[in-house]
């Protein structure tokens, strides 16, 4: 979604803004500006549709510089993605805005500005919001006034980064329901929708809450809450590196985020197990409390983290005997659902900022569900702190828009929701660590599996003509192929469909066929011959199977049939180990593709706005 960066320093800041915005490409956009205000006192802007270094290039071209700027990645809702639909917007060479969110009101105040003279010269919603804010100082209120008197006009989501030529050393900024971080240096300071765009300039950060307003100077900052008062936010000190947002060896963020689930699950554990135990703690304080209460749980997510969700429903009535219901937070939000007491709503989501799961969140508070857990990989996200309970998943920074090691460490922590809450519900000792035992040995397990990448290279030519795809699994399984259609889909734009294996008979056999390709995921479970029966009716109908399954089962390949083993594993945790084959696969077929595999066509990394 949309990035924003802006900085205020006693040194030219275009260099910090474009850095800045290369480090939120990963977010997803058609087209990037950037605007300052110069020596000479007047704002001057660079706009480009495309990539960021292509207006890296425009601003050098017309020697950009100022000690002052906004800057903006635009992933296009409101107007195609145009140089005259690019952010910063401007309003009579006199103030500058850039926005991240949707103006709901937009068309109301758009002729309203109309009809009191301002003329527009984009599709934008955001357009509204830099004439409403002049319209403010046209009044006589300085810029801050202005920005705290027009956005009581908006209705809807917005970050914004605004600067005028009325005050050459002011950066004002706002939030509700879109993400804005405070960077914190010597005598220079900087905002930004995610933490990593200011890296190598800072690392402390202050996490704007809702409705804040903070004016920001070089010889310093003050913050307002939606009520207008001063206040106070805590300030935090990041343990990202530069490092840790580079490819490093990689040829792709995408492929060095595979590689480093094994890493990445250690750390999600670390510290919360122990003596074949899961750690309660780890859950907050208030955690045993909450959970004793428990009669349900209700999981509300999108995309890749509603499939975790998926398997985390298998797991907690098969393991837990606790009743759970997994739902489309987009879906759940608009339907009138019955109140269920005593459930706990548990939101996945790698950002934290996923518009659509925070009002999930918000609707059930509202409606008395129950008390709630986030399990995410971002600290001081929205969703976290929104949330009673947290689990962090630890999986440090995702840039690939194509969800890996974010979903794994996701499924890690569904199990030790799992746990804590069978253990109320009949599950007994024996089982918990049985499978803490298991949760222990998945790094290497992972590693392992991606021991498989030379042969699922070669396997992946078999894809790159295809047009179409099927992937099949059974139980908790099931969701796992369904992730597995995800990502083929998303990464290298092959249609590919996921069904349970059962469901062959019921209409998905119809399309079986030499030219489609058949992914099947075979774990050693109770489901297993049933599955096999499933993979004969495909060969018997001529399709070309790719069949991953655990080293202890026996199913037979040949010249349409291409078996590929996975590290014996327990049931329980199967679903996390034979993700990553299917991860890898669709990696090398979009690598022969030739798509940009990590900021694919019209996606984007954080889903911000509806």
């Amino acid at each position: 979604m949309c990035g924003i960066v802006g900085a205020v320093a006693n040194r030219d800041v275009v260099p910090i803004l474009i850095d800045g915005l290369k480090r939120l490409e990963y977010r997803g956009y058609d087209s990037a500006g950037t605007a300052v205000i110069n020596g000479a006192g007047v704002i001057h802007r660079a706009r480009k549709p495309g990539k960021v270094k292509e207006l890296e290039a425009e601003a050098e071209k017309i020697k950009l510089h100022g000690n002052i700027g906004i800057a903006h990645t635009r992933w296009a809702t409101h107007g195609k993605p145009t140089q005259s639909n690019a952010h910063p917007h401007i309003c009579r060479d006199k103030v500058a805005v850039v926005h991240n969110g949707i103006i709901e009101n937009h068309e109301e105040l758009r002729e309203q500005q109309k009809k009191q003279g301002y003329e527009f010269t984009s599709e934008t919603d955001t357009e509204v919001i830099v004439h409403q804010i002049f319209h403010h100082m046209d009044q006589g209120e300085d810029i801050l006034e202005a920005v705290k008197s027009a956005v009581k006009e908006l209705e809807g989501a917005y970050a914004l980064g605004v600067i005028s030529i009325d005050d050459r050393d002011r950066l004002i900024t706002a939030r509700r329901g879109s993400p804005l971080v405070l960077g914190i240096a010597d005598h220079e300071y900087f905002i930004a929708s995610d933490v990593a765009a200011l890296i190598p300039v800072t690392k402390k950060f202050i996490f704007l809450e809702e409705g804040d307003i903070a004016d920001i100077k070089t010889d310093g900052f003050t913050i307002y809450d939606m009520d207008g008062n001063r206040v106070e936010r805590k300030i935090h000190e990041s343990k990202l590196n530069a490092d840790a947002v580079e490819l490093g060896k990689y040829s792709h963020y995408m492929l060095k985020e595979i590689y480093e689930q094994p890493l990445a699950i250690t750390e999600t554990l670390e510290g919360r197990i122990s003596n074949g135990k899961v750690l309660e703690a780890a859950f907050g304080p208030e955690a045993a409390g909450i959970f004793d209460k428990v009669q349900g749980v209700h999981i509300i997510a999108c995309g890749t983290s509603y499939h975790a969700g998926m398997v985390g429903r298998y797991w907690l009535e098969s393991i837990a005997n606790i009743p759970c219901s997994v739902e489309v937070a987009s879906e759940f939000r608009y339907r009138k659902p019955v109140v269920r007491k005593n459930q706990l709503i548990v939101t996945l989501s790698q950002s934290g900022e996923t518009a659509d799961t925070i009002a999930g969140l918000l609707e059930a508070k509202r409606l008395g569900f129950g008390s709630s857990l986030a399990i995410c990989n971002v600290p001081e996200s929205s969703l976290v702190r929104e949330s009673d309970l947290v689990l962090m998943t630890r999986a440090g920074p995702e840039i690939g828009v194509a969800s890996t090691k974010a979903f794994t460490t996701q499924l890690v922590a569904m199990m030790l929701l799992v746990l804590v809450l069978g253990r109320r519900h009949g599950m007994t000792d024996e089982t918990e660590r049985n499978i803490v035992t298991e949760l222990e040995q998945l790094p290497r397990k992972i590693e392992n599996a991606l021991l498989l990448d030379d042969v699922i290279k070669q396997l992946s030519v078999y894809f790159a003509d295809k047009h179409n795809a099927l992937f099949l699994g059974r139980g908790a399984n099931y969701p796992i192929a369904m992730e597995g259609a995800l990502k083929l889909k998303e990464i290298s734009y092959i249609h590919a469909e996921a069904y349970a294996a059962g469901e062959l008979k019921h209409g998905p056999l119809a399309l079986i066929d030499a030219t489609i390709p058949v992914v099947a995921v075979a774990p050693n479970n109770e489901l297993l011959e049933k599955l096999k029966s499933n993979l004969q009716e495909v060969s018997a109908r001529g399709g070309r199977l790719f069949v991953f399954a655990d080293t202890s089962v026996d199913v037979k390949g040949g010249e349409d049939a291409h078996i590929l083993h996975v590290d014996s594993i327990h049931d329980s945790v199967a679903p996390i180990v034979f993700s990553i084959p299917l991860q890898l696969l669709a990696y090398h077929v979009a690598l022969i593709k030739g798509t940009d595999i990590d900021k694919p066509r019209n996606l984007a990394k954080s889903v911000t706005v509806e």
